[in-house]
């Protein structure tokens, strides 16, 4: 992430590492699937922007081996550290404004990093100055406004509770700068960028126990700013979480849209 006084979700808070790890058992196998694409394999240096937790970083470092590198940077580095053993360096950077920690990456990979920071156009040039020729550039993003929904069937008062407190989630994400029709850019921005073979897909998880992990997780992150938004009472908040606790509904996640191209 991008130091910002504004951002909505701090990774100082405990329900960041709740988070995280609903984050990797959604989208973990699918960046892992386009990383292997790639051909990753010993040797490699990577530049995993955004670390957050430890489960990709984890996974590169089993794939470099001992003579490859993984550079791990995140403005908050305390759910990272623990990886902090070589091949692996953790570094407390600010991919939006500062410069990046090294060239000559063969891989530079950003998951649901870019949308929240200010100056994204920055750190995508960063990103791709990092790369060395031939490189690969791999940014995964959400975009919440092509499908803004918690519960895509809505059918009832849950539902509409779920998708009201999603619509008050968007509303404070965007008031502090996030893109919330980012992700579909992706190909294009990589275009304009100067890299090649660009391609992207997207996944969509409609139900899992982990969707419902994230989004108890989610609303007990934010619940003082929903309040003192006038969004939701609390009364509705301790509803909604024991509607999601209760497992009876479908709660769904933006797209992620997985976008990749070569210098």
């Amino acid at each position: 992430m991008t130091q910002t006084d504004g951002y909505l979700l701090d990774n100082q808070q405990t329900e960041a590492g709740q988070r995280f790890d609903a984050f990797a058992t959604l989208f973990d196998p699918t960046t892992f699937r386009h990383i292997e694409r790639f051909g990753i394999g010993s040797g490699w240096r990577c530049w995993e922007v955004g670390a957050g937790g430890t489960s990709v970083v984890s996974w590169l470092a089993k794939k470099v081996g001992p003579t490859g590198r993984v550079v791990a940077t995140d403005i908050d580095t305390s759910w990272a550290d623990p990886a902090a053993r070589p091949p692996v360096e953790v570094q407390v950077h600010d991919v939006g404004a500062e410069e990046p920690p090294g060239e000559g990456f063969d891989l530079v990979h950003a998951r649901l990093v870019l949308v929240h920071v200010p100056d994204r156009e920055r750190a995508l040039r960063s990103m791709v100055k990092a790369l060395r020729l031939g490189g690969r550039l791999l940014v995964e993003d959400a975009d919440p406004a092509l499908q803004p929904l918690l519960c895509p069937d809505e059918h009832g008062p849950e539902q509409q509770l779920a998708n009201r407190l999603r619509q008050g989630f968007r509303k404070l994400l965007a008031e502090r700068g996030a893109d919330l029709s980012y992700g579909r850019k992706l190909p294009r921005l990589l275009r304009e960028a100067g890299l090649r073979e660009v391609e992207a897909d997207a996944y969509f998880p409609v139900t899992s126990t982990a969707c419902a992990d994230l989004e108890s997780a989610t609303v007990r992150q934010i619940r003082d700013q929903l309040v003192t938004a006038g969004i939701a009472t609390n009364e509705d908040i301790d509803r909604h979480l024991a509607n999601v606790a209760s497992g009876s509904m479908d709660l769904a996640t933006a797209p992620m849209i997985s976008a990749w191209g070569r210098k």
